[in-house]
């Protein structure tokens, strides 16, 4: 897909700014201004996106989230905020279901094997939780990781022993900071 030119840039990174000043009636007039044909761009559906998350429209999510995935496959953002929603919807087995092929896709984005430690220890699968959670500590700065880790809910049943998970091979160089779906980062 051809990249957005002016205008349109512009109005999607106003919005994004409304978007992280807490405005989100601005930011979607900002996104709205822009033209019609170009409002499918995934530069405009992944602020789209940040703003149902962060009001927990999870069904707007899923649909927008599925959009992104098929125009921008490269993109992690689809794969991540489309599960993140299915989670919040109570449909974990899908969530794990539909990150699982990100796995191979994005090998040294430490978000996904989270999240997927996340949905395998929400649905009581703790030994595939503890297997997901020791590569994310792999590719991300462990200590971060485990502390973040010990504030999740989603990890809860495994608390008590996340201290003592370790990363079961050595970082690969060019590895990428953890984020947090719960934030909904901005994930080109």
């Amino acid at each position: 897909m051809k990249p957005l030119q002016p205008p349109s840039t512009h109005q999607v990174r106003a919005a994004q700014g409304w978007f992280e000043l807490g405005n989100h009636r601005e930011a979607t007039a900002e996104l709205d201004a822009i033209p019609t044909a170009l409002r499918a761009h995934p530069d405009v559906l992944e602020v789209r996106l940040s703003i149902y998350a962060q009001a927990q429209k999870w069904e707007q999510c899923v649909y927008i989230a599925e959009a992104l995935v098929v125009l921008a496959p490269n993109r992690p953002g689809g794969w991540i905020h489309r599960s993140h929603a299915l989670h919040g919807l109570r449909r974990t087995d899908e969530a794990l279901q539909a990150l699982l092929p990100a796995v191979k896709k994005f090998p040294n984005l430490p978000t996904i094997p989270y999240n997927l430690a996340c949905y395998a220890c929400q649905r009581g699968n703790l030994e595939n939780a503890r297997g997901w959670l020791k590569m994310a500590f792999r590719l991300a700065d462990t200590r971060k990781c485990k502390l973040m880790a010990l504030e999740d809910s989603d990890l809860k049943a495994l608390w008590a022993e996340i201290g003592n998970i370790t990363p079961n091979r050595i970082k690969p160089a060019g590895s990428a900071p953890i984020r947090s779906a719960r934030r909904i980062p901005n994930v080109s």
